[in-house]
């Protein structure tokens, strides 16, 4: 292994699937950053990992990686079931921690996760990346401005059209590794949802199904890999020409959920896989107005409607373009989201994205896939221990933490 020499921060990383883009984006040897080992249980994903990080110590036990002394902080970007597990390790062995959303699959393995870093002081970062997307900052800009008043009801529409490739050929597709989509993809709109509302849910009711891969037989057979052309833009449409499905798939893949937040606010959420468009349109309607994304990307807009009772009008009071960002992650976030995690590593402090929020998202993701799965009923959705809530807004200030420790 080489091990460098001047101030780039040394990270570990676990896990080198689908996000390893986030390890990609922070390798910048000589910039800042560099990854000096990761661990990978694939072998073919190691070789990758082994082109992408020339010199990089690259091994299939993450115990090597969290426990080398050269490793400044480490990078949990491996399937949702394991975050809390390995997250917890790395922050007890004292280095800073990066955890790919959602924190993990249950409430209880969340709040342990949170505990564990209030214990050990050591720092805590969940890439929620969508709050550095510029889509979402300009709408929480025009919120914060007062353009449409007090919030009072929020509505997302998730339109899913690569669902088939990416959530139904792989671990994605099954209950003990997910839970449920309603945290694995729906953590992301959860938390913006929170952050533009300002508050929490604390009451969620659902419904769902499997409408759309549940009887699709073309399914790949137990141990088989993913086949080359697993994702096809050009192709693999409409939903029943998918290919090689993953053998199991029991989390739903349409579901409409209502929430009551612990403001007053209303808000609803609908994820639809059949849809052959991929974009998230929110809807924000304040006492005074009310805002909309047309697209979340390079090119899209918001409109605000706010001076005055008519009928539609596609010419809005305000049009916002949507800033143009270089769209490598999530219309630019990811980079954004990394420089921000260096910044906290090296210095703590502060940051956009929120552990609280984070397991708050997975707190509402949990109830309303157990309200889907029991035929609708409402379920409460309990806060957190205001000790923590109370370190980590703080910035994770060790100081604060001793502040409210008992004696």
């Amino acid at each position: 292994m080489t091990v460098t020499t001047h101030r780039d921060l040394r990270l570990g990383v676990l896990g080198f699937g689908l996000r390893g883009s986030i390890a990609r984006t922070a390798h910048r040897p000589g910039a800042g950053s560099r990854v000096i080992a990761l661990a990978e249980h694939d072998a073919a994903a190691r070789a990758e990992a082994d082109k992408a990080f020339p010199g990089a110590l690259i091994t299939a036990d993450h115990r090597e990686v969290i426990e080398s002394p050269h490793v400044n902080a480490v990078v949990v970007l491996t399937p949702d079931h394991t975050h809390a597990d390995l997250a917890c390790l790395a922050l007890k062995a004292g280095k800073p921690v990066f955890v790919e959303k959602p924190l993990d699959i249950s409430i209880e393995r969340c709040d342990e996760l949170l505990r564990t870093a209030y214990e050990t002081g050591s720092r805590l970062y969940v890439g929620h990346n969508m709050r550095h997307m510029p889509v979402v900052r300009l709408m929480r800009d025009i919120i914060t401005r007062g353009e449409i008043g007090q919030v009072k009801s929020v509505w997302v529409r998730h339109f899913v059209g690569s669902g088939g490739d990416f959530y139904f050929k792989d671990w994605h597709a099954e209950r003990r590794y997910t839970n449920g989509l309603l945290l694995q993809k729906a953590s992301h709109d959860l938390d913006v949802l929170h952050w533009l509302a300002n508050g929490y849910t604390r009451q969620v009711q659902a419904f769902g199904d499997l409408m759309v891969y549940g009887d699709n037989p073309h399914r790949r057979a137990p141990g088989e890999p993913k086949h080359a052309d697993w994702h096809n833009e050009d192709g693999n449409w409409p939903p029943h020409t998918q290919r090689g499905l993953n053998p199991d798939i029991d989390v739903e893949d349409v579901s409409v959920v209502n929430l009551r937040l612990d403001n007053g606010v209303l808000a609803a959420y609908q994820q639809c896989h059949f849809t052959p468009d991929y974009w998230r349109n929110y809807t924000v309607i304040g006492d005074a107005g009310r805002l909309e994304n047309f697209g979340d990307g390079p090119g899209a807009v918001v409109k605000v409607w706010n001076s005055r009772r008519s009928a539609y009008r596609e010419r809005a009071d305000a049009e916002y373009p949507v800033p143009d960002a270089e769209d490598d992650g999530h219309g630019g976030a990811d980079p954004l989201l990394v420089d921000e995690f260096l910044r906290f590593a090296r210095e703590g402090g502060v940051t956009d994205t929120s552990p609280v929020a984070a397991r708050m998202a997975v707190a509402a993701g949990v109830r309303a896939t157990e309200s889907l799965r029991t035929g609708g009923m409402p379920r409460e959705v309990q806060g957190l221990d205001p000790e923590l809530v109370s370190y980590f807004e703080s910035g994770q200030d060790p100081l604060a933490r001793l502040e409210v420790r008992p004696a």
